[in-house]
């Protein structure tokens, strides 16, 4: 997936907060999430570092759009969409292939 992008769900171990964000690499940025490189960053601050939902795209501007489609959801929704891959909430930063 040289051109494309990858959108994701985070969460901490409490499950309280989500943050979805978009990446063209990520592996490399959820290293960077959970060894919080960004110290003063939300997903530092409230640690969010559990990967619970990704998803590829051949281009990083479709990406970018289920972001922000994500973004705009509801808790709830995005719960739904979440356990709907994941029901168990498990980190799936292990299973990464990029």
């Amino acid at each position: 997936m040289k051109r494309g992008g990858y959108v994701y769900i985070l969460t901490n171990k409490w499950k309280t907060f989500l943050y979805v964000g978009v990446t063209s690499s990520l592996a490399t940025r959820l290293t960077e999430h959970k060894e919080k490189i960004h110290p003063e960053s939300f997903t530092a601050k409230y640690q969010c570092d559990v990967l619970v939902y990704h998803k590829g795209f051949h281009h990083i501007e479709e990406a970018i759009d289920e972001e922000t489609r994500l973004k705009g959801l509801s808790r709830t929704k995005k719960i739904a969409i979440i356990e709907k891959l994941n029901p168990d909430w498990d980190d799936l930063f292990s299973s990464l292939e990029e």
